[in-house]
């Protein structure tokens, strides 16, 4: 099976509470896929898996945090290349702007993207939404 990482940043739980419904989902297909947060792990150690899903909200005018997962993923970004990767995320305002940007960066740099639009969430996840990330864990970790 091929090695799948779910990393992410959250400032309010939103982000961190999808994300460990994006891990269940993997988990189900791939038991041995991997959550970590953002400052658990290193761009070098996030580029040896195969398979991405990284997770930001939306910060200040809709972009993605600027001190820690910023600077994580503009290291990550060159190595990107023919990875499958999924972007998720939560925001409080705005239409998505950062995720449009950030699926953009993803692209150009060679990566396969998983869903082409990512998944976003406004506040704090529902059931709906949760099982949402649940499809999405599962389709990463499906590759």
């Amino acid at each position: 099976m091929k090695k799948i990482a779910v990393i992410y940043w959250s400032g309010t739980g939103s982000t961190q509470a999808m994300a460990q419904a994006i891990l269940e989902g993997a988990q189900g297909v791939n038991p041995e896929a991997e959550l970590f947060e953002v400052s658990a792990i290193s761009a070098d150690d996030a580029a040896a898996y195969d398979v991405l899903v990284l997770g930001c909200p939306a910060m200040g005018a809709e972009e993605l945090e600027d001190s820690e997962f910023e600077p994580f993923f503009s290291a990550l970004e060159s190595r990107l290349g023919g990875k499958s990767v999924a972007l998720f995320g939560s925001y409080g305002w705005g239409d998505g702007e950062w995720m449009r940007t950030w699926t953009e960066r993803v692209s150009a740099a060679g990566a396969q993207l998983i869903s082409s639009e990512g998944l976003i969430v406004c506040g704090q996840p529902d059931e709906d939404s949760l099982s949402s990330c649940r499809k999405l864990g599962q389709d990463a970790a499906a590759i």
